[in-house]
């Protein structure tokens, strides 16, 4: 077939959709993702949800990145133990300060938030998490913890993999990012996820270059390329979903307190549970801070009270209002950090980056209290501490104990035993 009479079989659509236009599109973030390719492949080979994963269809998995590199010591604090005042003569929290969780460890007095959960026992503490040959750089290391595969290169986001195997399908709004840019960790073969970040002018306009060929693909019906017609279809989803966020928000009240006049992790929380009353049929939502603000390299003390006083407050608010929604059974919170800080203070009264820190665990239906072996403070590899726990043996916790997929070795690539956190 000639070019010509090619071009003359070709749908209105096709004719005028070329393929600068696609990758226009694509620079737009429909939710494209990496795996769109792969999309058209027959999923046959998907591995399928297990029988638990169906018999607990409600079951909501959030993820919470705590952007920047937590330091894990001066949040979990060893308040007993002498090494930790000799390595931070300036920074270390006082022992008569510490919010005490037995006569070894204790919060940071400002997570007032965290002890209540502690002290209900809807908060797990898991010591000690990071993997071998550890990044110190944020891209790096950051990049391990969303895709769940420290140095395999991997396109995709552990997220992303979970929806791939929990829905083969590829349903719409399975997974949502609160966030200005979509997550490595929520990238996915078959889904695409809902990116966004302000839900009140959530808008799928586009640009005004980009005007025209959002329309035509909102407007386009079956065109017989299977590309475009995929294309189409997200268009038109997007559309839809950028509309239910906006009313979902609209409609959302709630006489909670998320602290901090609700800015931060209090706000993004916010939208979760506004989402959740709206009954999105969304299985995982992952959530971070903007920039790189648990960082602290310099005068450490107060700005890392102000952000554990937010996180602990809106962690805390979030499960509150989940339980007025009638919800709080139904959700299961994973909190962490790209890597902890070093244990010697810096000249700067701060800490640079480290390795291994603690995981937490939210939630009404688990096992709360200390998980794993704590860190030692004088067995250390160039001042960084050694990690006791490979953190993907929480992934697997997630993944297997609650929301039920139990092929976590396919998945994570590797034998990662859950910790028994889930009844």
């Amino acid at each position: 077939m000639t070019r010509e009479n090619y071009m003359a079989t070709r749908s209105p659509l096709e004719k005028d959709f070329t393929r600068r236009d696609m990758l226009r599109l694509g620079l737009y973030g429909l939710g494209l993702t990496a795996g769109l390719p792969s999309f058209f492949r027959t999923t046959a080979t998907a591995l399928a949800a297990t029988e638990e994963a169906r018999a607990n269809p409600n079951r909501i998995l959030l993820v919470v990145e705590l952007t920047g590199g937590n330091d894990g010591v001066n949040t979990i604090v060893p308040y007993a133990d002498d090494a930790y005042y000799r390595q931070r003569p300036t920074i270390a929290i006082p022992a008569n300060q510490v919010r005490k969780i037995d006569d070894h460890f204790g919060f940071h007095p400002a997570m007032i938030g965290f002890e209540r959960l502690y002290k209900d026992g809807k908060l797990a503490i898991v010591h000690g998490c990071g993997y071998e040959k550890p990044s110190l750089s944020h891209f790096e290391s950051m990049g391990f913890w969303h895709t769940g595969l420290p140095r395999m290169g991997e396109k995709l986001g552990w997220v992303g993999r979970l929806a791939d195997n929990l829905d083969p399908e590829g349903r719409r709004n399975f997974i949502v990012n609160v966030a200005t840019a979509q997550s490595l960790a929520v990238r996915a073969r078959n889904h695409s996820p809902l990116t966004f970040y302000d839900p009140a002018g959530f808008t799928r306009s586009g640009m005004y270059q980009e005007q025209a060929i959002f329309q035509k693909l909102s407007r386009a019906r079956e065109t017989g390329n299977p590309s475009l017609d995929y294309l189409s279809t997200v268009a038109a989803n997007a559309t839809d979903s950028a509309a239910f966020v906006r009313q979902a928000w609209a409609d959302y009240k709630t006489p909670v307190d998320y602290g901090a006049d609700a800015a931060g992790l209090g706000l993004d929380l916010r939208k979760v549970a506004a989402l959740i009353k709206a009954a999105l049929p969304t299985r995982l939502y992952y959530v971070s801070y903007v920039g790189n603000p648990f960082d602290t390299h310099v005068y450490q003390n107060d700005v890392h009270a102000r952000l554990l006083t937010y996180a602990a407050d809106a962690l805390r608010a979030f499960m509150e209002d989940l339980k007025r929604l009638g919800r709080a059974d139904d959700v299961a919170i994973m909190v962490f950090t790209e890597f902890g800080r070093r244990i010697p203070e810096n000249v700067s009264k701060g800490t640079d980056h480290g390795t291994a820190t603690p995981m937490f665990v939210l939630g009404e239906k688990m096992k709360g209290g200390l998980h794993g072996t704590p860190v030692s403070l004088t067995n250390l590899d160039e001042g960084n501490l050694l990690y006791t726990m490979d953190f993907r043996r929480v992934y697997a916790t997630m993944i297997q104990e609650w929301l039920g997929y139990a092929d976590t070795t396919t998945l994570l690539r590797g034998e990662f035993p859950p910790l028994g956190m889930f009844a």
